[in-house]
């Protein structure tokens, strides 16, 4: 078992920390994989790795990082690239196999198998062909029978707007009726007040004397 130091760092102990740490980058694994691996050479923990590393060594090393961390990611696009390319040069592998045998196989095919397989195109084509012709007269019976609906609810409207406006028409007419009937009935009261009041009223005359007299 490795022995746990509790004595000062060194330089060489900063500068291996520091080595380490930066391959870790570079190869894009973590930080913890590289404090453990420093640990286990230099005699201590990785928790004391990582705290010598965040709180001093990694202020001396800001520009080496943000190199490695560029090789990092120059690292991972070549790995894509290699990996794109082995790809498709499998596909076109594939391919090239696939394009012999069937080239293969239509040689050794004769001629009637060849016929039976159209034929089994053609019977397939001609049933999705059917079906969707009758979905076509399905859509096309169903849009007749909206427009008819259409039709329909259109000459109601015009049929109800022509009621509404007879109507409206009505209404003014014997409204119009109403207001000249209770003038006239205004009228006839007021005709009424005034010929009783005349009525009520005495009449007299002048007698040979000089006298009036009431008529009744």
């Amino acid at each position: 078992m490795t022995a746990v130091r509790q004595d000062a760092w060194s330089p060489d102990d900063d500068l291996i920390l520091a080595e380490v740490t930066l391959r870790h980058i570079r190869e894009g694994s973590t930080q913890l994989a590289a404090f453990e691996e420093v640990g286990e050479r230099i005699g201590r923990t990785s928790a004391a790795c990582g705290f010598r590393w965040n709180s001093c060594v990694r202020k001396r090393y800001e520009d080496a990082i943000q190199i490695a961390k560029q090789q990092r990611q120059k690292r991972n696009y070549l790995k894509k690239q290699t990996v794109t390319a082995t790809s498709q040069v499998s596909s076109l592998a594939v391919y090239d196999t696939e394009e012999r045998t069937f080239k293969h196989d239509a040689g050794t095919l004769d001629e009637g198998l060849s016929i039976d397989a159209v034929i089994r195109f053609l019977r397939s084509w001609k049933t999705t062909y059917q079906d969707l012709s009758r979905q076509i007269k399905l859509f096309e019976k169903d849009m007749k029978d909206k427009e008819e609906e259409l039709y329909r609810l259109r000459s109601e409207n015009e049929r109800l707007a022509k009621e509404a406006s007879s109507a409206q028409t009505d209404y003014r007419a014997v409204n119009d009726d109403y207001k000249t009937l209770i003038q006239i009935m205004d009228r006839a009261r007021r005709l009424t007040v005034l010929s009783s009041e005349e009525e009520a009223k005495p009449r007299f005359k002048m007698d040979a004397n000089g006298n009036l007299e009431r008529i009744e």
